[in-house]
């Protein structure tokens, strides 16, 4: 399905010592994926880093007589280092001008050697039973997985960030081995991936201690990646943890954004020395108003208890109630089974509001489910359609819920129709 332009038996890589050079196209073919069609290019050399070992691969452009073509992705397949294009260039058998973008390369790597620092520390600080599980390197975070038996402690993740910052103050300098025998890597120490099938050859990533068996792009020197910070660790399967982190400038704007975050809240609190004990002062105040809310309500559930008994009509022989009460839901609940233990045969429906929302709470006496044959699940089920929601329960007690408050005085008023 390719359409060959010459033949090359080799396609050099080249991109560890250049981000832009001369290239020409040896293949290419249409290729369509979810409904889109791109292009896929095979040059003779490229500066282009495929997607491998975790690391995305790289974009740019290939350029000739001011006419650009973007390079959106570049991947590796059967050896065949591919690039993606939206369209391909009006002369393919030109020699182009290809440009890494430089950004993205040099974000990406500072997140590719920080988790060679990551793994490092991790070992130290939990122990050698840590083994790399997967990674992912983006230009604008890393994610590490590995492996380890429990959630790391808050002391834990602190003592692993500062030991890679600590490694980046140190400015430790890229000591990068190619073609070197596997024999001498293992005898080095290198760290090796569990399952990783690796050749004669390798390529060890040395910074300091940490030595890796590694085919991604990394910096010169640990200097270059400024700031590690961790924002989250997690469980991805029994035994794995996955830790993220952002490096670099990325850093610098989360950690900021905090620092502006932390201000803002000072000056909401009117700058207070101490943050904390003011935010503590806070939440106790909120505490103490919160015990004051509850017993006023409780108090008001009290005097309203008595407003209706005096409204409970005999029907049929049975003591029915039926109103609508301001009241939060829990308060409902309570005061509905505050009636049923004052009155031994009372069927009653309360309906009151809690937001936006609208709620019906029935109660019937045990002497009336049995006699009656009166079940609180149907009776909100059935009033909760006048309030557009709907419920169920117990025989004795249930509740409904619904989105038109409007509704409730209908709900109410057919309540009646029960023991009629």
């Amino acid at each position: 399905d390719w359409t060959v332009l010459f033949d090359d038996p080799q396609e050099e890589f080249v991109g560890f010592d250049q981000l832009s050079t001369s290239v020409k196209i040896t293949r290419y073919r249409k290729v369509k994926a979810k409904g889109k069609e791109h292009f896929q290019l095979v040059f003779n050399l490229t500066p282009f880093y495929p997607n491998g070992g975790g690391q995305v691969g790289d974009q740019g452009t290939i350029e000739v007589n001011g006419n650009s073509v973007r390079i959106f992705d570049t991947v590796k397949e059967n050896n065949l280092i591919i690039h993606k294009a939206t369209k391909l260039p009006e002369d393919l058998q030109a020699t182009f001008q290809a440009q890494v973008d430089i950004e993205k390369r040099s974000s990406t790597q500072l997140n590719h050697t920080a988790t060679h620092l990551l793994h490092f520390a991790l070992r130290s600080v939990l122990g050698d039973h840590v083994e790399q599980k997967g990674s992912l390197v983006h230009p604008e975070y890393l994610r590490f997985d590995f492996s380890h038996f429990s959630k790391m402690t808050d002391e834990e993740l602190e003592l692993v960030e500062q030991s890679v910052n600590d490694m980046i103050r140190a400015n430790q300098g890229l000591n990068e081995h190619r073609n070197m025998p596997i024999s001498e890597a293992k005898a080095a120490g290198a760290m090796m991936l569990f399952g990783e099938k690796y050749g004669d050859v390798v390529r060890m990533i040395e910074f300091g201690d940490s030595k890796e068996l590694c085919g991604g792009t990394h910096v010169q020197a640990t200097g270059e990646i400024g700031l590690f910070k961790i924002t989250g660790e997690s469980a991805i399967a029994a035994g794995i943890r996955r830790i993220e982190a952002l490096t670099g400038r990325a850093a610098y704007d989360y950690v900021n954004g905090f620092i502006e975050e932390m201000n803002t809240i000072k000056q909401k609190l009117k700058n207070p020395q101490d943050v904390q004990k003011a935010v503590s002062d806070l939440l106790e105040q909120q505490s103490a108003m919160q015990k004051e809310l509850d017993q006023f309500k409780k108090e008001k559930a009290g005097n309203l208890k008595g407003e209706l008994l005096g409204k409970v009509q005999t029907v049929n022989g049975v003591q029915m109630l039926a109103e609508i009460v301001d009241l939060g839901p829990a308060q409902v609940k309570d005061l509905a089974f505050q009636l049923k233990n004052e009155l031994p045969d009372l069927f009653a429906v309360l309906g009151s509001k809690n937001g936006d929302k609208a709620l019906l709470t029935c109660v019937v006496a045990e002497s009336l489910v049995k006699e009656k044959g009166l079940h609180a699940g149907d009776v909100v089920r059935e009033l909760a359609k006048e309030i557009k929601g709907g419920g169920g329960g117990q025989p004795f007690f249930a509740t409904a819920g619904g989105k038109d408050p409007n509704g409730l005085e209908a709900a109410i008023k057919k309540a009646a129709n029960f023991v009629s």
